[in-house]
């Protein structure tokens, strides 16, 4: 027979090699699918139910008492079948029962909170879909059979009855004894059925304290489960990134657009400058101080290298804009910054000196 690799169902498998993004996490979430145990809730609910019953248990055992005498002390007379009756014995069985029930219910609720950190209201689960009914067996037997998900699952159901079976026998070998003198030597059935009760006790205790501790580990499987379940395919991502920045391609060809539009738009960029930066031959820069940028900052109106950089200092001279030769400045500002770019801030100070000197030409 050949051997079975679980690596064949991996998400890897299906192309979903990315790790899930924190968009696709938080869509998960608001439709209620999270990493979580069912045993992890069970068993809080299991433990603070056995807890409770424990602190009742001698109350409990007092009403129990009571409701048989007040119905064995009525079942020889006309007065059992009173409607009355069932009124009485469903005030008694909400006495006992209820308080564990709504300790039950505040376990597991609790035990939700702690895996979901916090509320989530979600209808989606419980949306009836066309797809869910109709059955697909093959997808059930590989996430029940042939997943590691399904072998962790019967794995664990078989561990958990093994372990409850040896516990529980045990503990009732050793107590039997007991039970047994107390029955047939001293004839003490209410010693008896505290014995009896002990046992029970003990084996609830260490099967609500055995699946608590079982269930961590469940947690972690079952939220490995989910990452995997989370994986994107590279696709994936890339659209994920189109849908959230915009398609790149997009902004690229937006970005050159605006770029084009001012080049040909250079004559009237470089007549509404302040001041054109030259080395002087090669480069040409025209700055503009833009005064919608927060503690202001100038911007490039124009650049050009060679005869687009004569054409500009030309134009420069005909509206009368200042033209400063500096050629590291000049060589710099062209290599780093675009048309409509506000000067990078390693610049500031040698812009800020020649828009001084510039304001005190103008003052003359």
């Amino acid at each position: 027979m050949s051997q079975i690799d679980l690596q064949w169902f991996a998400a890897e498998d299906e192309g979903r090699t990315e790790e899930p993004s924190q968009i696709k996490l938080d869509k998960a979430r608001k439709e209620g699918r999270v990493a979580k145990s069912q045993e992890l809730n069970s068993s809080i609910a299991l433990l603070l139910s056995v807890i409770t019953l424990l602190i009742m248990a001698k109350w409990i055992f007092r009403q129990f008492i009571e409701i048989y005498v007040f119905f064995f002390s009525r079942c020889g007379t006309e007065d059992f079948f009173n409607p009355a009756n069932s009124v009485v014995f469903f005030n008694y069985f909400l006495k006992t029962v209820l308080p564990i029930a709504v300790v039950g219910v505040f376990g597991a609720v609790t035990g939700n909170l702690i895996q979901n950190r916090g509320f989530i209201f979600s209808l989606k689960p419980i949306t009836p879909r066309f797809s869910n009914i109709v059955p697909h067996i093959g997808n059930y037997l590989k996430k029940t059979m042939f997943s590691r998900t399904g072998l962790f699952n019967v794995a664990k159901s078989i561990g958990k009855v093994l372990i409850i079976a040896v516990v529980g026998f045990n503990m009732i070998r050793s107590d039997l004894p007991t039970l047994l003198s107390f029955i047939q030597e001293r004839g003490n059935i209410l010693g008896s059925v505290g014995i009896v009760a002990s046992m029970g006790a003990k084996l609830l205790v260490f099967a609500a304290i055995f699946f608590l501790v079982l269930s961590i580990p469940d947690y972690y499987v079952q939220r490995h489960e989910f990452m995997e379940q989370m994986k994107m395919t590279k696709e994936e991502v890339k659209q994920e990134y189109k849908e959230m920045e915009g398609d790149p391609e997009v902004k690229n060809k937006l970005e050159q657009a605006k770029r084009e539009m001012l080049r040909r738009n250079i004559p009237r960029a470089v007549a509404e400058s302040d001041v054109v930066i030259t080395n002087p031959t090669h480069f040409a820069v025209a700055l503009k101080y833009d005064t919608t940028i927060p503690n202001g900052a100038p911007q490039v109106n124009a650049k050009g290298e060679d005869l687009l950089a004569q054409t500009i200092k030309r134009i420069a001279r005909e509206n009368d804009i200042p033209i400063v030769e500096n050629k590291p400045l000049a060589r710099g500002l062209y290599a780093e910054t675009r048309i409509g770019d506000i000067i990078p801030e390693s610049y500031f100070k040698a812009i800020s000196v020649i828009y001084a000197q510039l304001k005190k030409f103008n003052k003359h």
